[in-house]
Parts: structure tokens; sequence; C-alpha cells
């Protein structure tokens, strides 16, 4: 009786290993959906914390940067519309960045055991956050309905900006994916960037406050334009994009991306020796 030899030829060629992940598909699924059970296991109120984080943060950050500070809002909207319009993105980068880090490292039975893109780990730990990151929008709508904010056309060029941020958030997190299996050192910086990126980015505050001569400087933060179009598509108004801002922050976050997934693909055939 003959027997069929099956070589697994793991990233031999670049068409072959976009082909794997494709027809590993579904194990994308099961890790999002075997991570979304596990994050809310055991929690007195569930899935209702993707709620309730984003709603506190707002409120603090209304209190210290309206109340307190007395900083202006954009085009006269409430300030808690348009601290949430900038808090959707940033707490979608911010939680992808925190559990694509620390992916490889928690599923280090399964990749130490077979072979499978192992792309697809970080990517899964992105697709969840991406789910909460849409339920937290549930908070948007209730707010719009409390002030009686109704958006204009340009609501329906979120999907776009959405898309940017999915990137941005795809592109950070496989390169700490891949630096936290060589240096476990990332474990404990990841929490300290995440805590320094809400105050360097526009979360709080509109980024309109910030001088002129510094506006490009400042987008060199791919986050100030994915915050900036999230306003500007949300808010709706009179309110203009800041264009070289805006152009720039889409360049480096392509870059970013592209740099992640080639360092990604480098690395990847050793994590099973390292991890």
């Amino acid at each position: 009786m003959r027997t069929r030899e099956i070589v697994l030829e793991a990233g031999k060629t670049e068409s072959q290993y976009w082909r794997d992940v494709w027809d590993y598909r579904e194990l994308l699924y099961f890790l999002a959906w075997r991570d979304i059970l596990v994050r809310y296991k055991q929690t007195a109120i569930g899935i209702l914390w993707a709620l309730i984080r984003p709603f506190l943060t707002t409120i603090v950050l209304t209190v210290v940067f309206s109340v307190l500070a007395k900083l202006p809002s954009e085009e006269n909207v409430p300030y808690p519309i348009m601290v949430f319009a900038a808090m959707l993105p940033w707490q979608f980068f911010a939680n992808a960045l925190t559990e694509c880090s620390n992916s490889l490292i928690t599923n280090s039975q399964i990749i130490s055991k077979i072979y499978f893109p192992r792309l697809i780990v970080p990517v899964s730990a992105v697709v969840v956050c991406f789910i909460d990151f849409l339920i937290s929008g549930m908070i948007l709508l209730a707010l719009m309905a409390w002030y009686n904010f109704i958006p204009n056309w340009r609501i329906l060029t979120l999907p776009l900006f959405t898309a940017i941020a999915f990137a941005a958030a795809i592109g950070a997190g496989l390169w700490l994916a891949a630096l936290t299996v060589e240096y476990r050192d990332f474990r404990h910086v990841v929490p300290f960037l995440v805590q320094v990126g809400q105050y360097i980015s526009p979360v709080g505050f509109s980024s309109n406050i910030v001088p002129e001569q510094w506006r490009l400087l400042y987008s060199l933060n791919p986050m100030v334009g994915v915050i900036d179009g999230f306003r500007w598509a949300i808010l709706g108004g009179e309110a203009q994009l800041y264009l070289p801002g805006l152009i720039l922050s889409v360049g480096l976050v392509l870059l970013l991306l592209a740099s992640s997934i080639w360092y990604f693909r480098r690395t990847e055939r050793t994590f099973a020796d390292v991890i």
C-alpha cells in the first residue's frame, strides 16, 4: 500500500504563506471567539465592561480638560461627544497594542506544538479588540441622542478612518508581538507606552490647540491623523481636516504596517524555539 507524504513548506514563498493564512482562517475565528469568552468569563456584568471602561474614561477626561483646564470644544460640540469621538479609535488602538504584545506568549503551548501561520495569533487579538470597539460605539449613539446631536454626511466616511485605525493597530501590534517573544522587557514597556500615548494624542483635547507651526511635527504620531479623522467624520460642522497632517499620518501607518509584516515574517520561524 502506497502512502502519500505531505511536506509542510512553511513560508517557502510569499504566495504560499498567504495561502496558508487563508486556509487557517477558521483557526483565527476560533482564537478570537475563545478570547472573547475568556475575557468576560466569571465577571459579574460580562461584556458590559466594554461599555463601562471607555465611558468612565470619557467622564474623567471631560472633567479634567473641559471643567478644570477650561479647554474649548470643536465647533461648540458638547465636550463629552468630542472626547468620545477620539476615545473610540484610541481605546481600540491601545487595547490592540496590549493584547497583541502578549498574544504569542499566552499561546506558546499551541505555537510550540503545531505549524500554522503565526500571523493569525496577533491578528485574532486585534479582531477581539475591534469587537469591543463596535460595542463601545453604542455609547457614542447614546451621547448623540442625549445631546440631540445629528451628524451630517461626513459620517459616511467613518469606515475609511476605521480602516486606517485597524491598519495602525495591526502594524504596531505585529511589531510588539514579535519583539516581546525575543525581549520580554516589552511586557513592561507596552503599558507605559499606552499611558504616555493617551496624553500626547488629542484624546482629551482638540488638536486645534496645537500651534500651527507644530501641527505637522505633531502629526508624526500616526494616531493624530486617525483621531482627527474620526472627529471630522463624526462632529461634522465647519471643522476642517489638517490635510498635510492626515497625509503624513496615513503614510506612517502604511509604512508601519508594511515594516511590521516584514519583521514578523522574518522572525516567526524562530518563535517556536525562543518562546
